[in-house]
Parts: C-alpha cells; sequence; structure tokens
C-alpha cells in the first residue's frame, strides 16, 4: 500500500510537470524521466511481490491438498482466495482427465514412498475412513494404525494423522 501510494504521488507530480513542460520549460523533462523511472521500478517490484505470493499460494495447494487451514486462509486476500479455489478446481479437472477412471492424484507421493504402508497414529477423532479393498478404519484419537501410504498421505498432511517412525 505505501508503494501505490508512493506511486500515486509520484504519477501526480508528473502529470503537473508534463504540463508545465508542454508550455516551454524543458528543464523538467529529466526529472520528468526520474520519476517515470521510479514509477516503472516500482511497478516491477510489486509484480515480483505478487509473483511470489501466487506461487507461494499454489505450493499451498500442493502442500495442504484442496482445503486450507483457517490460520493461512485468515492471512490471504479475498482476491488470493479466489485464486487458490481456481487454481485447485483447475488442477482436479487435470488430474480427473488423465489416469482413466478415476483419473491419477498428482499431489499423493510428493517424495518417493520406502515401503507401501505406513504406520500412523490419528491427531484428533476424523471418523471411518475407507480403504480401496473396502476395510473402514475408525480413527480415534491417539489409536495407531498400518495403512497404505498413499491414502494416508492427505491427512497426515491435513494434521489429523501423524506418521510413527519406529
Amino acid at each position: 500500500r505505501q508503494a501505490l501510494e508512493e506511486m500515486r504521488a509520484l504519477y501526480e507530480r508528473n502529470q503537473a510537470d508534463v504540463s508545465e513542460a508542454k508550455a516551454g520549460r524543458s528543464d523538467l523533462i529529466f526529472l520528468i524521466r526520474f520519476r517515470h523511472c521510479c514509477l516503472l521500478r516500482n511497478q516491477r517490484c510489486l509484480l515480483a511481490y505478487l509473483y511470489d505470493r501466487l506461487l507461494r499460494i499454489r505450493a499451498l495447494r500442493w502442500e495442504y491438498g484442496s482445503v486450507l487451514p483457517n490460520t493461512i486462509q485468515f492471512h490471504m486476500s479475498a482476491e488470493e482466495v479466489e485464486w487458490f479455489n481456481r487454481y485447485k478446481k483447475s488442477l482436479a479437472t487435470y488430474m480427473r482427465s488423465v489416469g482413466g477412471e478415476e483419473g491419477l492424484d498428482l499431489t499423493q507421493d510428493i517424495k518417493p514412498p520406502k515401503s507401501l504402508y505406513i504406520e500412523v497414529r490419528c491427531l484428533r477423532d476424523h471418523g471411518e475412513f475407507e480403504i480401496d479393498d473396502g476395510t473402514t478404519v475408525l480413527l480415534k484419537k491417539n489409536s495407531q494404525h498400518f495403512l497404505p501410504r498413499w491414502k494416508c498421505e492427505q491427512l497426515i498432511r491435513q494434521g489429523v494423522l501423524e506418521h510413527v517412525l519406529s
């Protein structure tokens, strides 16, 4: 906001000096060019900042999944939340379009797994959890289970489960 206010002030001063320069004061041209370069620099800095935030928001989708924690969402603007939701939908559409009938979840196995099954501890009550073979597991606080890694990764990222290291 401070950079935008500075840019607005520079622009207004330039507009006033351009009027005077048109009237015949050619000594103001260098000052106008300097202010214009300052405006362009500030614009590049703001665009770099916004692009960096955009990359971080995109990384949040891969890290936390399709639902952001409230503590993170609190620090985002309405436009950033809207962009996150559009990116989430776009990614979901793409993942459904590849990999056959069920689609392909690109967000799982971000790091190659060492084993297909892992031991997890439930950090909070989550309810019933169904595995592909039809088995349902009741995820209660402090219960431990031996589950397929790819089914648990999303819940681990959301903070429902914790990977128990032997």
